[in-house]
């Protein structure tokens, strides 16, 4: 059980990230527009997580997508 003032903390009461994410803060996270985060979610590249209204990213979801979109070509 997590009490008010223990949310958000780790098993030594140290701040921990949240794992889900606004779109906002994943278009910030990507360095991308909040709209290319919803155009990703639409073509089903990025999976998202629906709480009532609100859409969410899994930073997890959000790693992975950038490991599979690195590219070890020449691009410079």
């Amino acid at each position: 059980m997590v009490s008010a003032s223990g949310a958000g903390t780790g098993k030594r009461g140290q701040q921990t990230a949240p794992r889900l994410v606004s779109l906002l803060d994943a278009a910030t996270y990507l360095g991308i527009s909040y709209w290319t985060v919803r155009e990703l979610i639409n073509r089903q590249e990025i999976p998202a997580v629906r709480i009532g209204r609100r859409v969410m990213l899994d930073v997890d979801d959000l790693d992975g997508f950038i490991e599979a979109n690195k590219s070890r070509s020449e691009l410079f």
